[in-house]
């Protein structure tokens, strides 16, 4: 593909609820452009945009697509994200990169959870947004029902410029409002508009008009003055105001029956702004152009891993160029990087260029420093681009190697995973031991696992994460240890008493020495104080750490020869276990503070749920349309909660999660958590 310049790129994002239609639509496209010459199924698993075998066994997209394609004489990046909420890591990489957006919405089902939260990110991020009603040949696709949704929901600027012919089974093409005329079949035949239409395309045309005259001072003077709108003012005023935001197209088509695709990508080539319309956000420096000879900035917004290929690295040039065979600054990284053959990525396969100029999209494979996130540049002008944010993990696992070999190479291959994307975290549970895999879902996860099984060879099982119980006491006691071994020669001998006091459930232990008048030599105090602590790692009850408890050693005896730190070690933490069982010991759980966030509808449900899960509410507050509920839970009852959150909201809550305090277990789940510890000590 030849070079262009950043006035003739368009980097487009598709994004929608799963299910929409956007890789049907991205194939549509790429074939109506001529960059592909057949067109894939998803149900087949012969897209270019879903070829990842999780994908292609799931039928959903998992992972963000580049797609670049002709029209005309603009290059188009396509970029197909996941349209699953697991995978929303995908989609904010995406539209990082992107100067605008097409929202698909299906006819047939209208504005999803999906849709409201692609124009929260999008609006978030500015972008210039259009809608495409796609699926109009579906059963109970509805046009009208669904533009009445979107203008409902995102406001009276989304503006539809086409009207569908036909509906359901009977669809057969679309009428432009702005040209005046009907397009008809996947060849988009130029036809009259049938009669019974004219009236409906009068009413939007003229709806269309005064939305367009009403953004521009001189076209709304010219328009309430009588005067009628030129052709060419239509189209200027419009491709204005959908650059600017004020206007948000809303065309149709069926992605399936290629009907809509050439219209669809006009309006790209027209009124999406290009690369040269965007300012660029540079940390901490002054503006930079947008062109090929302004000073390297470039994005790495897209790491994946292969076991072949080795590391590839996805990367979007803001100003300046890239050359293959290079090198260039890592700003992030304050290092030099190799830069190797650079490739255009249209799904899986690979077309190597010499140069990625300003505005454009690229790859480069096996770069050794560079991270997603991190700004390519050049040393004699550092320049640092803001990286995309991610939210934070919301959903963890705890990860269990298969066999020995697997857990040899399971540090590495999870390491590589998190690389690639970045909304999953791995860290080492020091409670409980166990090596914890967090992210945005159980899809996502799942897809993380069955990833590391095919790419690194790594068989690993997922479970519900352990919870961290503490032990400790309600009540002071008072325990005598001694420790005496006497078998011919060297003998053993450590006598100790301790007392033990209770603490607020959260201290940390606490050791004290009240000894006097030498009953146990102050050499072996600490050996004592060893003994208390490495005791209290294990608790009498169910073997869990012990918190909260102040031991003091008041009292003992010695032996002249027999003596040593180790038997004042064992002695220590004997009284200490005997001191646990007379204090009347109990279970502690960790009780976290959630912040559930949901449509006020569901406000009702999702307190009835917590009620279930022995929260305390403590408040709710209305926050845009949302309420926000507070409360305390304990960490074994919402292990899963991302689950039940998103079945009870259909995916429209959101929470966030943190750790409050430990509080005593109820005697009847205690009485369980006991029992089943026991049972996994005796099975061991």
């Amino acid at each position: 593909m030849k070079q262009f310049q950043p006035e003739s790129i368009r980097n487009i994002v598709l994004l929608s609820h799963g299910g929409a239609g956007k890789t049907s639509l991205s194939e549509a496209i790429l074939f109506v452009a001529g960059a592909i010459s057949r067109l894939g199924k998803v149900d087949a698993g012969g897209t270019t945009s879903d070829y990842d075998p999780d994908e292609v066994k799931r039928k959903i997209s998992i992972n963000l697509t580049t797609l670049p394609c002709q029209w005309q004489d603009t290059k188009i990046n396509l970029i197909d994200t996941p349209g699953y909420s697991d995978f929303t890591g995908e989609v904010r990489a995406a539209i990082r990169v992107c100067e605008g957006t097409v929202m698909v919405v299906s006819a047939a089902a209208g504005v999803e959870v999906g849709t409201e939260q692609a124009w929260e990110y999008t609006e978030e991020a500015g972008l210039a947004r259009m809608f495409f009603v796609n699926k109009m040949d579906r059963e109970n696709a509805n046009f009208y029902r669904t533009v009445e949704q979107i203008q409902s929901k995102f406001g009276t600027r989304c503006l539809p410029l086409q009207i569908p012919v036909g509906a359901q089974k009977d669809f057969g093409g679309v009428v432009d409002l702005l040209s005046q005329k009907c397009y008809l079949g996947d060849k988009s035949e130029e036809k009259e508009i049938p009669p019974s239409l004219q009236e409906q395309v009068n009413t939007f045309r003229e709806k269309m008009i005064e939305t367009i005259a009403e953004v521009d001072d001189a076209l709304i003077e010219k328009y309430l003055g009588g005067e009628e709108l030129t052709a060419d003012e239509l189209s200027s005023g419009l491709q204005q105001a959908v650059k600017s935001g004020k206007i948000v197209p809303v065309l149709t088509g069926s992605a399936l029956m290629n009907i809509g695709i050439k219209q669809l990508l006009d309006m790209i080539k027209d009124c999406m702004p290009s690369p040269a319309q965007r300012e660029l956000a540079i940390e901490g420096s002054e503006e930079i152009g947008v062109n090929t000879k302004a000073p390297l900035a470039a994005l790495v917004f897209k790491t994946s891993a292969d076991p072949y290929v080795g590391k590839l690295t996805y990367f979007r040039v803001f100003s300046g160029a890239i050359e293959s065979n290079s090198q260039v600054w890592n700003a992030t990284q304050g290092e030099n990087e190799r830069i190797g053959q650079l490739f255009t990525v249209r799904g899986k396969t690979q077309e190597p260029v010499d140069k990625v100029g300003a505005g454009d999209i690229g790859a480069v494979a096996k770069l050794s420093i560079t991270n997603t996130g991190d700004t390519l540049s050049s040393q004699n002008k550092p320049l640092k681009l803001e990286p995309a944010t991610f939210p934070e993990p919301i959903f963890r696992v705890a990860v269990h190697p298969r066999t020995k070999a697997d857990l040899d190479k399971l540090g590495s291959s999870l390491a590589r995973l998190a690389e690639e994307d970045l909304t999953i975290r791995v860290s080492r549970d020091s409670d409980t031991g166990e090596m914890i895999l967090s992210g945005m879902g159980d899809t996502q996860l799942e897809v993380a696992a069955e990833k590391i099984q095919r790419k690194f060879g790594v068989g690993v099982d997922l479970k519900t994460p352990k919870v961290p119980y503490r032990e400790t006491i309600t009540q002071p006691s008072k325990a005598e240890y001694k420790h005496k071994k006497q078998s011919g020669g060297h003998g053993q001998y450590g006598h100790v008493l301790l007392e033990l006091e209770v603490l607020a459930h959260d201290s940390e232990n606490e050791f004290d020495n009240r000894i006097v008048g030498g009953a146990i030599p102050k050499n072996y105090i600490p050996a004592v104080e060893k003994g208390v602590i490495e005791a209290a790692k294990e608790g009498v009850l169910a073997g869990y750490p012990v918190i909260g408890v102040k031991a003091t050693v008041y009292d003992g005896s010695f032996h002249p020869v027999d003596s040593s730190e180790i038997c004042f070690k064992i002695a220590g933490a004997g009284a200490f276990k005997k001191g646990l069982s007379d204090g009347q010991p109990i279970l502690l759980e960790p009780i976290m503070n959630v912040r559930v966030t949901v449509p006020s509808e569901c406000t009702g449900d999702i307190i009835g749920d917590l009620n279930t899960k022995r929260a305390r509410v403590q408040g709710m507050n209305p926050e845009n349309n949302n309420n926000v509920i507070e409360a305390r839970v304990p960490l074994a009852e919402v292990l899963r909660y991302a689950i039940d959150l998103k079945s009870i909201t259909q995916g429209r809550g959101r929470y966030t999660i943190e750790f409050s305090h430990y509080e005593e277990v109820p005697a009847h789940i205690s009485q369980k958590i006991i029992t089943e510890k026991q049972a996994e000590k005796e099975e061991k």
